[in-house]
């Protein structure tokens, strides 16, 4: 919707321009002609140049603006726009060039000048900081004032009632301010020929006459108030906006408008709205018929909603050029019949809805479509055949379709001028032809699976082309050398995880200089890892898991200092843990080198990798000891959510900037036992994996410092020494496995206040004595502490000696008490509490019910007061004295 708005506000300030053109004409520096003698007038030089004072401009984009000789025609400057006929300044535009503005101690801006130029028509300081002083005063004296442009302009204060003055004003914006300060808009009734009025992002929740002030525009036709924080009563006051009813676009998304008022609303307005966005608002309830007289309406968007039933008195809204229904509840079959009347139709997105989509198949639409989006409704089984009629598609998505067909040859020639296609979570099957088409744009495209027909056959070079390529879960075969072509010097994101690729990776990665993502999992590539990968220095996810990659890590991968994301998992790598890893990739989120034969110790510079949450070395040959130092990964030394997820955003030239589909890392790993893969809540999995390896020593004691952990695994190593007395301090912890290592000692009564543990294997070590009473630990099966022959207690069958010839029910009072070395009891707390009330009463009730005892005990206190207070004088005295 904000593209949108963008190009409606540049058509406005084009056709205003032109309008000052026809009437006077105007000049800037690079459209002046060369027999054109007449030169901008001296005060308003002398004006400029004091309002260039004013500002903060720091990359000196206004290096133009000067007093030297061969600056003194300030038409010329940059930003500056004049009359031809006459030399006075009738156009100001700023916006993105100097930074802010400097102001006083008052708020004040300092020079602010601009008064002079009275011929002004055409005025923009968008995204220039005010820093939160005043509404600049001088703009009410412009008077021939057309064009206001102060969106994102941070001004403060009171608007003063010269801004009234401004009867000649068709456009302005106000967007993205704050509005703290401003407590009503009385001047904006006297804008009377105000046709264009953006307030959006605006705090108007202080502003109690912008309803009415906004009535009273008679020549109003574009209002936006997008996210202004709206309820839903709001609008029962903007019932009649302005009389002729001549209002042609509104926008109020975002905010909470409900049902019932919107379109009562609307209803005064069916015949001349030609833009309507309603998105992401509070509607619900079916679609009304009030639609049904709107002939002119040819942009609406009703998205983000709780709608719910069919859409059919929508189809006949002849005039429609974008309909956006997406995420809502609606219902239903759609037939060719009901899309017959869509004439005009290019922008279409039904997605996220429970919409069968029945179509003939020699149904032939009237419309040409450039973007397309029916995710999630039902289509198939067979390819639909009316998208073969579609010429001009940019943007296709036809995921999750419920299609199970071949995909057709005729395809292909729709996709010239795609930029992006999706058709992911289908059955589409069959091979990709000897494509020889050339893509107009470097496209998105989406042809991953999770069924079991898939596509099959070689991947076609043409597709280098791709900036964005996923062709994940499918039976695709051959080499990767298509990544050598220089058409792939755009590519960005590639997923190619889940396939038969086979063979080398090419040794040609010095050209993909733009590559964020790479995911060539679960395939039979061999080999070593290129040494020039090291040379895609913006990369930030590399996952090679489940290959057959031999040899050490190149050494060059220290240099994509991006990265966050790396699993070389379950391969045949070798070699020490690189030391590099907490020198020079410090961003690291996930690392995971699990299932190679990684050997030599654990480097202590791993424990400067302070992002990291997701740390698996597991299936090795490690040894050594753990460093103590990890207790600085400070990520896992926080509770709670961690701030970095492992989703990213490849940015690619979206169509609409809503479809720019974000990529979720996902990862699997032993969990509780099994092996899980985890996609959506990756990110607040935090763990340490360190299983499966030679390490000795001890479990060191700072790692209790790791407050954050949700899964700890240490199983299947050499560890010796005793378990952390301090392992309590790990609440966060859901999983801990300490199996199948020398551990002895007791186990610490602190595990049994971990209230979340959910999984816990504490089998075959050296523990002995009795297990701690809690409510965790004797809901664990027995098989987790297996293996303790000097372990006894609850859930094993093995009674303490302690506890031997006690009866059932003496059993289940131990069951319910804490273990006799815990220092703090039950009866502890009972006792303690007899000992306050009898100590409590026995002193203050005799004084509170016996007067003579309470005297008493104030005339001790006195004296002792008096005693005190003669010892310190005299103490005082006699070290003077000294």
């Amino acid at each position: 919707m904000q593209g949108h708005g963008r190009c409606l506000k540049l058509f406005l300030a084009f056709a205003l321009l032109l309008l000052q053109y026809t009437q006077g004409g105007e000049v800037d520096h690079n459209q002046r002609d060369a027999n054109v003698t007449i030169r901008c007038i001296e005060r308003e030089r002398q004006a400029l140049l004091a309002f260039k004072r004013g500002l903060v401009d720091e990359d000196n984009s206004l290096s133009s603006w000067g007093s030297e000789a061969q600056k003194q025609d300030c038409c010329r400057w940059i930003g500056v726009y004049c009359s031809n006929q006459t030399g006075h300044v009738i156009g100001l535009d700023l916006s993105y060039k100097v930074k802010s503005i400097h102001h006083d101690l008052q708020g004040r801006m300092i020079s602010p000048k601009l008064i002079e130029l009275h011929h002004l028509q055409h005025l923009d300081l968008n995204n220039i900081n005010f820093n939160g002083c005043q509404f600049p005063y001088f703009i009410g004296s412009l008077t021939n004032l057309r064009y206001l442009d102060l969106s994102w302009t941070n001004f403060g204060g009171k608007f003063p009632s010269q801004v009234g003055n401004l009867t000649n004003l068709v456009y302005l914006d106000l967007s993205f301010n704050s509005f703290t300060n401003v407590e009503n808009l009385n001047w904006l009734p006297l804008l009377l020929s105000l046709r264009y009025l953006d307030l959006s992002f605006a705090n108007l929740s202080n502003v109690f006459d912008w309803p009415e002030a906004v009535n009273k525009l008679p020549e109003l036709t574009n209002l936006s108030l997008q996210s202004c924080d709206l309820p839903s009563p709001i609008l029962s006051t903007l019932s009649y906006i302005n009389s002729s009813k001549s209002l042609a676009s509104v926008d109020v998304s975002f905010n909470h408008l409900s049902t019932s008022s919107v379109f009562l609303w609307l209803s005064n307005y069916n015949t001349s709205l030609v833009h309507l966005d309603l998105s992401s608002n509070l509607l619900a309830g079916s679609i009304p018929d009030v639609f049904g007289n709107m002939s002119s309406l040819a942009h609406l968007d009703l998205s983000f909603n709780q709608l719910e039933g069919s859409l059919q008195d929508l189809t006949n809204l002849s005039s429609l050029e974008l309909l956006y229904l997406h995420d809502n509840q609606l219902s239903g079959v759609l037939s060719g019949t009901h899309l017959s009347k869509l004439s005009k139709l290019r922008n279409l997105d039904l997605s996220s809805n429970s919409l069968v989509l029945d179509i003939h198949t020699d149904w032939i639409p009237p419309f040409q479509l450039h973007s397309i989006n029916l995710e999630s409704c039902k289509m198939g089984p067979h390819f639909p055949k009316w998208l073969q009629t579609q010429k001009n598609i940019s943007y296709l998505c036809i995921s999750d379709a419920g299609i199970s067909d071949i995909l057709p040859s005729w395809f292909w020639s729709l996709c010239r001028n795609v930029e992006h296609m999706y058709l992911a979570r289908n059955q589409i099957r069959g091979t990709f032809p000897n494509l020889t088409l050339e893509f107009s744009y470097s496209p998105e495209q989406h042809l991953s699976s999770n069924n079991s027909n898939k596509l099959e056959g070689p991947i076609p070079s043409v597709l280098s082309n791709a900036r964005h390529l996923d062709l994940s879960n499918n039976k695709l075969s051959g080499s990767i050398s298509f990544l050598c072509s220089s058409a792939a010097i755009g590519l960005v994101f590639l997923n190619l995880s889940s396939n038969n690729v086979s063979g080398q990776v090419p040794d040609c990665w010095t050209h993909l200089e733009n590559l964020v993502m790479l995911d060539l999992s679960y395939n039979a590539l061999s080999g070593k890892i290129p040494t020039t990968i090291g040379s895609v220095f913006r990369i930030e996810t590399l996952k090679l898991r489940s290959n057959r990659f031999v040899g050490q890590l190149p050494a060059s991968l220290k240099n994509c200092t991006s990265l966050k994301v790396i699993d070389v998992g379950d391969n045949k790598l070798s070699g020490p843990i690189p030391e590099w890893f907490g020198v020079s990739l410090k961003n690291l989120v996930i690392l995971m080198l699990s299932s190679n034969h990684f050997n030599g110790s654990l480097p202590s510079q791993l424990c400067h990798l302070i992002r990291i949450q997701n740390l698996d070395f597991s299936i090795n040959n490690i040894s050594g000891s753990i460093p103590p130092c990890l207790k600085n990964l400070t990520t896992l030394a926080q509770k709670g959510n961690s701030s970095l997820t492992s989703k990213h955003t490849y940015a690619t030239r979206a169509y609409l900037s809503r479809y720019n589909y974000p990529y979720v890392d996902d990862a699997t790993f032993m969990w509780k036992g099994g092996v899980q893969t985890f996609r959506s809540i990756l990110w607040l999995v935090k763990r340490i994996d360190l299983s499966s390896n030679k390490l000795t020593g001890e479990i060191p004691s700072e790692i209790s410092h790791l407050i954050g952990l949700v899964s700890l695994n240490l199983s299947r190593n050499q560890l010796t020494g005793q378990i952390t007395k301090e392992i309590g301090n790990l609440q966060s912890l859901d999983s801990l496995d300490l199996s199948r290592n020398h551990i002895d000692g007791r186990i610490p009564t602190s595990l049994s206040r971990i209230d979340r543990l959910g999984f816990l294997d504490l089998s075959y070590n050296n523990l002995s004595g009795k297990i701690p009473v809690g409510t965790q630990l004797q809901g664990f099966d027995p098989s987790f502490f297996a293996g303790n022959l000097q372990l006894c207690g609850p859930p094993l069958k093995k009674m303490c000696a302690d506890e031997v010839g006690k009866g059932p029910s003496e059993q289940t009072d131990f069951i319910n008490q804490e273990d006799k070395d815990e220092p703090i009891t039950l009866g502890f707390y009972i006792s303690m509490g007899l000992g306050f009330v009898a100590g409590f009463w026995g002193v203050c009730g005799t004084l509170i019910f016996s007067r003579s005892w309470r005297y008493a005990y104030w005339k001790f206190l006195n004296g002792l007061n008096d005693w005190f207070f003669v010892r310190i004088a005299l103490l005082k005295q006699q070290l003077k004295d000294a």
